[in-house]
Order: structure tokens, then sequence, then C-alpha cells
């Protein structure tokens, strides 16, 4: 690897050991066996090269989610039905949660800082909707190119309660949702309050 890769590679390893705020051009030097002067010529600032680092480990976060699917190529194609689909997502987003917990961290780290931060919201903005695309196509089942608009909704959907999701993980695991609960949780909003009985009203 060159220079740049070496850094954006350093960079990522910082984020998750050290967390944004406290990750220096230093700590990023160290670990990509670079230099200083190598953080501006490629990235410009070491926030440009750290929201870059970001946004890759979250890429990649989301690219293991549909890894046990890429696994499967060559047999037959089976679609699951939605909430069959819904569940098998979450068992392995939960799954994953002791060896992704440092990506958690991160970003409500970085949640925390958007306000504070322009760049950083800047930088954001574009992965976040092209992040929702993907939550509704992984989770849902819905083709972003062929139904834009509702895998637009379902993605902001799918994104609201992956924060929140995330916030009740980090907080107490042991009482947060299994992704049974969640599928349950979702039909029982989908299935809605009984009608009342003509003799009750």
């Amino acid at each position: 690897m060159g220079h740049r890769e070496d850094l954006l590679e350093g960079a990522k390893r910082c984020l998750l050991e050290k967390g944004y705020a406290r990750t220096t051009a230093r700590d990023i030097v160290a670990a990509s066996g670079t230099n200083l002067a190598s953080i501006g010529y490629h990235y410009g600032s070491k926030e440009a090269l750290l929201n870059l680092a970001f946004i890759t480990l979250t890429e990649e976060w989301g690219e293991n989610l549909t890894r046990d699917d890429d696994e499967c190529e060559g047999e037959p194609e089976i679609p699951a039905a939605p909430l069959d689909q819904f569940r098998e997502t979450w068992e392995r987003v939960i799954g994953s949660y002791e060896q992704t917990r440092a990506v958690w961290q991160l970003q409500m780290e970085v949640i925390s800082r958007i306000d504070s931060d322009p760049e950083l919201q800047k930088a954001l903005a574009g992965p976040q909707r092209a992040g929702r695309d993907g939550l509704a196509e992984t989770m849902m089942g819905i083709d972003p190119e062929t139904e834009p608009e509702k895998a637009r909704v379902a993605g902001l959907f799918c994104q609201a309660l992956l924060a929140g999701v995330m916030v009740q993980w980090l907080m107490d695991a042991d009482s947060a949702p299994s992704a049974q609960d969640l599928t349950d949780g979702l039909k029982a909003v989908l299935e809605g309050r009984p009608p009342a009985a003509e003799g009750a009203r």
C-alpha cells in the first residue's frame, strides 16, 4: 500500500481504539508508519482523513450484514418473506455486537459532534442517504432502483430503529432487544389495535 492507503488504515484503527475526539495526527502517523506531511498532502487535514475513515468503517460494517448472503452464491435464490428477512438481518446485527461494539460506540460519538462540526455534517450527508437505501434493501428486501420512494421511507424507518437499538445495547445489553423482539414489535405495530367492541363504545 502507498501512504494514502496506509493513512486511511491507520486512521481507522485509531478511531476504533481511541475514538474521534482523542485521535491526534501523531496517533495516525504512528499507526500508519507515515509522516505528518502525508496527511495534508493526501487528505488536506486530519479531520478530512478521520471523516473518510469513519465513513469507510461504517460502510464495511454494512457490507458485513450481507456477507452471509454472498457466501451462498451459486445456490438457487429463494426470496425470504419480509418479516423473516427483517429478523434474520437483525440476528446478524445483534449477533455481531461484541465484535463490532467499537464501531457502535464510534457512531454514537460522531453523532454527538454533528452540531459543532459543520464539515463532519457535510461529509456524512451523502453516505447517510446511501446507507438508508442499503438498509432498506438488506433489512426489508426493497430495491432502491425499482422502488426509490418505498426504499427511502423504509430506509428512514430502519435507520431510526438501528440508532435506537444501538443506544439500548450500549446502555444495557441485558435488557436490549433481540431480533425476535424487534420482529414481534414490528408485527404488533402492523397489526394495530383491534377495533373496540360495539358494546364498549
